[in-house]
């Protein structure tokens, strides 16, 4: 039963496979045609070369016109296959190229469209891996397949038609013993398939742990870790030797076990072949023809065995590209779905259930009704399901249960984009992007003028800053932006949303890497900018949200207490002792 659903994998894979293809099947036409021109032409010189021997009688009795005619006729017939070969493989890189690009276009497209989940669910690393180097490993085992498959194929077509015209006989040795050739690579390809797929799935773990370990280096070796995460990537790297030399071993006894066969092969042609010789059934020119065709017959099957074998590596990586193409995408917006043009901000949620894990509950009855224009804050502790809430909020992840509403209308009848475009979102995990400061400035506003970046830049307090850079709003920094500060980076972040002033702001520890002045300053440009707009602040430092309308304090999922600041310290309950136990030493 597991080896039937292994073999209807590798033949699902190989139908999506050939979708792709299908789009280029004038190109593919074209090398089949070229294919078959380059093998006819391969499989003619044979026959003018037993030409040449037989107008070789003996010594002193050649007839050097006739062989002079021949000669000429096989270098007409090389430049001519040169020719039809070149083109052939112009064809099948062609295919091979366009095919790569579309599965790459198609796994990136997805990654775009994806739900959160599924990203929170898999390392970056194992994704990049399936993406980059899964479709070049397919690459390689596709442009193989189409260099050696079809001359290979026709090949051996051909030169049975050709052996056959000379002498029926003999081709039927060679059809006899063919099937034990064809059995031996049918058997250790089947082998492979897994131990190349189980290959595929251990690199892409090993990539996963080195983009992991170079991208937190700092923290790797803060924290002395390096041994650890040596032994680590030890193991998976052991393990990736194992399955790797394994795969190997199976497919590198295709070539030995198939040459053995074709020699067999050779022998039982030379054997007939002398004995048809003597017998004078053939001429010594066609018993040279049958054997230099015993030796093409035989050729494809070593280069089909490899080609073969890289098949099942290319086809175990493109089930993996595959399975992220397939995965199933966040669902649409709703037939109909409103546009949210300028939103007033009133949100309310009522009776929210979520959970990131079934078995494991978060999210329970939630409720909360904002008027437009209040200040938010959600104060607890580490894991109570603050940040969650923001999640919500913006439809990164939707309700398992209840309604979240902005401006009497359920977010899940919004479309995704409309909503998103009336919050501006501050995070504590800034994120910049390969570019200009301006660009990185102006990503929520492409068309604001260079008066507007600056404006903005200078609300924000990232204005003097900028100007000490090498090239101004001009430098280029990287997506990691490693040439700046962990507060410069969400300095040029606040700045991008005082650019946008979107009706609603979420503000998930804006100010965390931020110095005490800066922040002084900034939480008078955040006052500023909240006016007249509904904010959400996500906060650790409570001093940071005393003048917030409401505070909610959360614990395991629920709102324990909510009210504003002197509310929530008059009563002496959890928020109180939060607060406390923040100042307790000053």
């Amino acid at each position: 039963m597991k080896e039937y659903r292994k073999a209807a994998g590798r033949k699902d894979t190989f139908r999506k496979i050939l979708k792709y293809i299908k789009k280029y099947r004038f190109s593919v036409v074209l090398s089949l045609l070229f294919a078959a021109v380059t093998v006819a032409l391969t499989l003619y010189i044979p026959i003018l070369t037993g030409r040449a021997i037989d107008y070789i009688v003996g010594p002193g009795n050649v007839d050097f016109a006739a062989v002079g005619k021949v000669l000429v006729t096989i270098v007409i017939v090389i430049l001519l296959t040169a020719a039809a070969q070149w083109i052939m493989n112009v064809c099948n890189n062609r295919i091979t190229y366009h095919v790569v690009q579309d599965i790459r276009r198609d796994a990136f497209a997805k990654i775009e469209i994806l739900p959160l989940k599924y990203i929170d669910g898999h390392s970056n690393g194992e994704i990049v891996s399936r993406v980059i180097a899964d479709v070049d490993q397919f690459a390689d085992g596709l442009l193989m397949g189409f260099t050696q498959l079809f001359t290979g194929v026709m090949t051996i077509v051909g030169t049975l038609c050709f052996m056959l015209s000379v002498n029926g006989m003999i081709t039927l040795v060679v059809i006899l013993i063919t099937p034990v050739s064809l059995f031996v690579a049918s058997f250790i390809a089947k082998k492979t398939y897994s131990m190349f797929k189980l290959q595929s799935e251990t690199r892409g773990e090993q990539t996963a742990l080195i983009e992991e370990a170079i991208g937190n280096q700092k923290v790797v070796k803060a924290f002395g870790h390096e041994e650890e995460t040596k032994a680590r990537f030890d193991e998976i790297n052991g393990r990736l030797q194992k399955c790797s030399l394994r795969a190997i071993f199976f497919s590198s006894l295709v070539n030995p076990c198939t040459r053995f066969v074709n020699s067999l092969v050779y022998t039982g042609v030379g054997i007939a072949g002398a004995l048809a010789a003597i017998g004078g059934i053939i001429s010594v020119g066609q018993l040279a023809c049958f054997l230099t065709y015993a030796n093409q017959y035989t050729k494809p099957f070593n280069e089909i065995s490899g080609v073969v074998t890289e098949l099942q590596n290319a086809i175990a990586c493109a089930a993996r590209i595959f399975e992220l193409i397939e995965e199933k995408p966040q669902s649409p917006d709703r037939e109909n779905a409103a546009e949210l043009s300028e939103a007033e901000g009133r949100v309310k949620l009522e009776q929210v259930y979520f959970s990131y894990n079934p078995e494991q509950k978060l999210i329970e009855n939630f409720n909360l009704k904002v008027e437009p224009g209040q200040r938010v804050a959600i104060v607890g502790p580490t894991g109570c399901g603050k940040t969650t809430v923001i999640n919500l909020l913006m439809r990164f992840y939707d309700v398992d249960s209840g309604e979240i509403r902005v401006d009497g209308i359920e977010t899940r009848d919004l479309t995704r984009k409309s909503l998103r475009q009336n919050y501006g979102m501050v995070l504590q995990d800034t994120w910049l992007r390969n570019g200009t400061i301006r660009e990185n400035i102006a990503m929520g506003r492409p068309d604001a003028t260079e008066e507007e970046i600056v404006e903005a830049a200078k609300a924000s307090h990232a204005h003097s800053f900028i100007k000490r850079l090498p090239k101004g709003y001009d430098t280029v920094i990287s997506e990691d932006g490693d040439n700046l500060s962990q507060g410069q980076k969400q300095l040029l972040c606040i700045t991008r949303v005082m650019l946008c002033l979107p009706p609603m702001l979420i503000l998930d520890e804006a100010t965390s890497s931020i110095d005490t002045r800066t922040e002084i300053r900034i939480q008078k440009a955040f006052a500023t900018m909240m006016k007249g707009r509904t904010s959400f602040i996500v906060a650790h430092r409570l001093s940071t949200i005393r003048e917030a309308d409401i505070i909610l304090v959360m614990k395991d999922g629920n709102i324990v207490e909510q009210g504003n600041h002197k509310e929530l310290l008059q009563k002496g309950g959890f928020y109180a002792e939060l607060y406390n136990s923040q100042f307790a030493g000053l």
